[in-house]
């Protein structure tokens, strides 16, 4: 099975300049009305208080994944080359040219469950090679626009730096699919509030 992480992109800024779409803008035809809130099953709900069902942002884009789940990010953000069925979009650092951004939507491919989540995507990550996988929050039972999801946060190291995510499965009424959102460790603070935004809007 295969999960898309940071590590699997490699791109400089002039390959995704190149190699990425324009996407498509948002628009009221794309938007889906937010599901109504639900209560988390978990004591550490508090530290995804952030996570609140809502349409897409103005002047953001969406991507359609081939299962019919909608993936938003930011308008300034460039798509990214995917596997097929898959979307993904990224922010480029002009100075250090690694992924400062990026966001990613993969329909299910294993046997992962709401349940074993917050365990299975840091362990996945160490499998595919990052060192330090350290989980800092994860909850189940979290309500989204289109059903309900497990997310964890975590952060870890690749060959060039640090990186924390939001990683979430979400099951819709029509998909199961993985949302991914992450940033430079460094930048966490000020990337954030955009991650979470695109995190808040994603249907499954």
């Amino acid at each position: 099975m295969r999960l898309i992480r940071l590590s699997f992109v490699a791109c400089s800024l002039a390959a995704l300049l190149g190699a990425c779409g324009a996407g498509r803008p948002a628009s009221v035809a794309h938007a889906r009305s937010p599901a109504p809130p639900a209560r988390a099953k978990s004591a550490e709900a508090s530290a995804f208080a952030w996570l609140r069902p809502g349409p897409v942002p103005p002047g953001w884009r969406v991507a359609h994944l081939s299962d019919s789940a909608l993936l938003v990010y930011p308008g300034s953000w460039r798509r990214v080359h995917a596997d097929a069925g898959t979307a993904s979009a990224a922010q480029v650092d002009p100075h250090s040219g690694l992924i400062a951004g990026y966001l990613n939507a993969t329909p299910q491919q294993g046997g992962e469950t709401l349940g074993d989540w917050p365990g299975f995507r840091p362990a996945h990550n160490a499998d595919e090679g990052d060192r330090d996988v350290r989980v800092l929050a994860a909850a189940r039972g979290l309500a989204f626009r289109d059903g309900t999801g497990s997310c964890v946060v975590d952060r870890y190291r690749t060959s060039r730096s640090a990186y924390q995510e939001i990683a979430c499965l979400v099951r819709g009424a029509r998909s199961t699919d993985v949302v991914v959102a992450a940033a430079l460790a460094a930048r966490w603070a000020r990337s954030a509030p955009a991650l979470e935004r695109a995190v808040s809007a994603f249907v499954a």
